[in-house]
């Protein structure tokens, strides 16, 4: 008997009000679609290939990223940048290298060597010259997606990386540096 008396259907679990997901099949491992790993680096690669069609060459998704970074939380030391925008810390120094060498931010070195950040008035140009492009490469990413599935794998990509955040050689730690 299941709950309340009333009998319920093996696949029903009696404290949720759906069915449980039926397991997925043994995937074909002779099948590189059907290997999830495989499917997230290829989207990766179409992913920044449309940000470079879009945006060109001179900014990086990395560089893009560290930016709308700065852009949230101007003067955060190099530490919280590489936590704020999920990079291990020595991509974010050698990326903040880069982007002060173009002018685009600000590096001032704090006590005990630290180095407090700031997007410079070239940077913050930089960035909101980029709003339409990062606008339309959304748009075209998802676009051939109708407006329910745009939804949809937005929320199960989010899901995906949040649960899987920890397994991340350089996990996202918003607000995790900073005290």
């Amino acid at each position: 008997m299941g709950h309340g008396g009333l009998a319920l259907p093996a696949a029903i679990h009696p404290k949720r009000s759906r069915p449980m997901p039926e397991p997925l099949p043994s995937p074909n491992l002779n099948d590189l679609e059907e290997q999830p790993g495989h499917l997230i680096r290829r989207a990766q690669q179409i992913s920044v290939s449309m940000f470079h069609e879009t945006l060109g060459r001179d900014v990086t998704p990395v560089q893009y990223a560290v930016l709308r970074a700065l852009l949230e939380h101007p003067g955060i030391d190099q530490v919280t940048l590489a936590s704020e925008a999920a990079l291990d810390t020595s991509t974010a120094a050698d990326t903040a290298a880069r982007l002060e060498a173009k002018g685009w931010i600000a590096r001032e070195v704090l006590a005990r060597g630290q180095r407090s950040l700031s997007l410079t008035p070239a940077g913050q140009a930089v960035l909101a010259g980029l709003e339409d492009g990062i606008v339309a490469m959304r748009d075209t990413l998802l676009g051939r997606f109708d407006p329910p599935e745009q939804v949809e794998f937005m929320r199960l990509l989010r899901k995906f990386v949040q649960l899987n955040n920890e397994r991340s050689r350089a996990p996202l730690r918003r607000g995790a540096a900073r005290g």
